[in-house]
């Protein structure tokens, strides 16, 4: 992960000066080897491409339209609509998952291409990739509003499932800017909401491998889950030990990633399990205690929360002795 931004203030002034110098030998050598300067559009377009990685796992599945419980008709699974998204009380996880990992994967490229941004390149790219991501969520939105039933609960639950990816576009604004442009303080905290939004983001991309001509799929589905876990954790461990504990500032970003990854987790859960169940369709205040309890539940386990963050701090202290010992060497060859 390549960092050419400037500290924060609450860096001490001889860790400041150590990172200055970090940074223009860095900044130096970015220039050494940049090649020509990015034009604007070629911003736009690796814009456009992130918005497609992130859409990467529905467009492998066909992008057909999950079967709707509200549908006007019915409809074989392969006769539904042509969609951009997953629009369905069953995918919600899904659909943030796709609209992070986006803009994670653009935040990236902004940040490990700085030095060969145009004027305003880092703008265009975020615009084009709004432009995509939007434009999924208009055209999901109007290909099931066309083929809906006409009556109120149908209405609630579109405003409910477009709701949750306008929300999830929201954050992935958040996860681009902090990767994109923060200090590595809260750069941290961008590659952390990126990280736990992966798990679901990964899972749907496996998901073509869970046909019948694979193998057993309840085999592959437990494989996958259980590999799947840990790739948050490992993401969030790289991330804190490149940042490290020098600062008040990254001392909290730290903490920060780290309930990160110890909550969403558990609230991906409960989401799931509330608003995936029929039996909670027709009664929100069930539903919402349905959710409450189950995150609770996932949330103070032991057994579920002590792992990740366990190895998350294990793969931080190693990645940070690393570091350490790659500066101390590179000190030493001057």
């Amino acid at each position: 992960m390549d960092d050419n931004a400037s500290e924060i203030p609450a860096e001490q002034p001889e860790t400041m000066t150590r990172d200055a110098e970090a940074d223009r030998s860095a900044a130096t050598a970015g220039e050494a080897s940049a090649g020509r300067r990015l034009t604007v559009w070629m911003s736009a377009l690796l814009g456009v491409g992130a918005a497609v990685v992130g859409l990467l796992p529905w467009l492998l599945q066909g992008l057909r339209l999950p079967l709707q419980n509200l549908w006007v008709a019915e409809t074989a699974p392969d006769e539904m609509p042509l969609v951009l998204l997953p629009f369905s009380q069953y995918a919600l996880t899904t659909e943030i998952g796709l609209m992070v990992v986006g803009a994670a994967v653009a935040g990236l490229l902004a940040r490990v291409l700085r030095s060969r941004m145009p004027r305003r390149g880092v703008l265009v790219m975020f615009l084009s990739l709004i432009v995509v991501q939007l434009g999924a969520i208009v055209q999901t939105y109007v290909v099931v509003q066309g083929g809906l039933q006409d009556r109120s609960a149908a209405t609630f639950y579109l405003a409910a499932v477009t709701g949750v990816a306008a929300l999830a576009m929201l954050v992935g604004i958040a996860v681009f800017w902090l990767i994109a442009r923060a200090p590595r303080a809260g750069a941290l905290i961008g590659y952390a909401m990126a990280a736990v939004a992966l798990a679901p983001w990964l899972g749907e991309l496996v998901h073509p491998l869970t046909n019948q001509q694979y193998g057993e799929v309840e085999d592959f589905r437990r494989w996958a889950a259980s590999v799947l876990r840990w790739v948050p954790a490992i993401l969030v461990g790289i991330a804190a030990g490149w940042c490290g504990i020098r600062s008040v500032g990254r001392v909290i970003a730290v903490l920060v990633s780290f309930m990160l990854l110890w909550l969403v987790p558990a609230l991906t859960t409960a989401i799931s399990h509330a608003a995936g169940s029929r039996v909670y369709a027709s009664d929100l205040q069930e539903m919402a205690s349905a959710g409450f309890g189950v995150f609770r539940l996932a949330a103070t386990m032991p057994d579920l929360v002590v792992p990740p963050l366990m190895v998350a701090a294990g793969v931080a202290v190693l990645v940070g002795l690393v570091l350490r010992y790659l500066r101390g060497r590179s000190a030493a060859l001057r």
